[in-house]
């Protein structure tokens, strides 16, 4: 018997059908959250807090693509700073990522930057939708001829919006916005308390906005179907035209 391909967009789509696999993967994924599971991983010694599934995606994404710049908003402990210049490392050019964040911690500065991989690394504090930051951003991607955006900062449906308007201008075709935690539309509704977002006002709901008016991005809907367990459905965004 031949062996399967293991990427076959068949069985993919068939897997992604599969009902009672699908509520596996739900149950799963919000009984993981119960113990902050995505806090549980790092990437070269900095916590990266995220699912090991998405930074797979991600990795396939970036050796796909060949970026020159990637812009991270919203950076935490800079796990995934040093994940994406690590990526650009080992594609071999001279690619950089640029990472915003409304505070940026004295000790996680200090960490990123004695990081082997700060080299590849530019830090612009601010919220990622101020006016001077936006102009900072742009002036770096002048010098860039094919850009990758993760939104990971604040999740309300309003500042994701701002940030889609704001940054897709930079991504052209065959790169991709990626906006991190739509999922949060599918959780409980009182999954998040002590937050200004939840369920009807997230970055899923902003996708959703964002789309009716771009017709440059589509979901690409292979990557959550492979992966299962994602916090990020419907926010893969796959630029198709310039």
């Amino acid at each position: 018997m031949a062996a399967n391909n293991p990427s076959d967009p068949s069985l993919i789509s068939e897997m992604a059908s599969d009902v009672e696999l699908g509520s596996l993967s739900r149950r799963l994924f919000l009984k993981s959250c119960e113990y902050r599971y995505s806090y549980n991983f790092a990437w070269m010694g900095r916590p990266i807090i995220q699912y090991p599934q998405d930074i797979v995606a991600m990795q396939e994404i970036i050796w796909q693509v060949k970026p020159s710049l990637i812009i991270e908003t919203g950076i935490a402990h800079g796990g995934g700073l040093i994940f994406y210049a690590s990526m650009l490392e080992l594609l071999g050019e001279d690619g950089e990522v640029l990472g915003i964040d409304v505070d940026i911690r004295k000790h996680n500065r200090v960490d990123i930057e004695r990081h082997p991989m700060f080299k590849r690394i530019t830090l612009i504090e601010g919220p990622s939708t101020d006016h001077d930051v936006i102009r900072k951003v742009y002036d770096v991607a002048k010098r860039n001829r094919q850009i990758l955006v993760a939104l990971d900062s604040n999740h309300t449906h309003e500042h994701v919006l701002k940030e889609l308007q704001l940054y897709s201008p930079l991504v052209k075709a065959g790169s991709y916005i990626v906006v991190f935690d739509t999922v949060i539309d599918d959780m409980p509704e009182d999954f998040f308390p002590q937050r200004p977002w939840g369920k009807g006002n997230n970055p899923k709901t902003a996708v959703r906005e964002f789309l009716k008016t771009n017709n440059r991005f589509i979901v690409d809907k292979e990557i959550e179907s492979k992966l299962l367990l994602t916090v990020a459905p419907s926010g893969y965004l796959k630029c198709i035209r310039d």
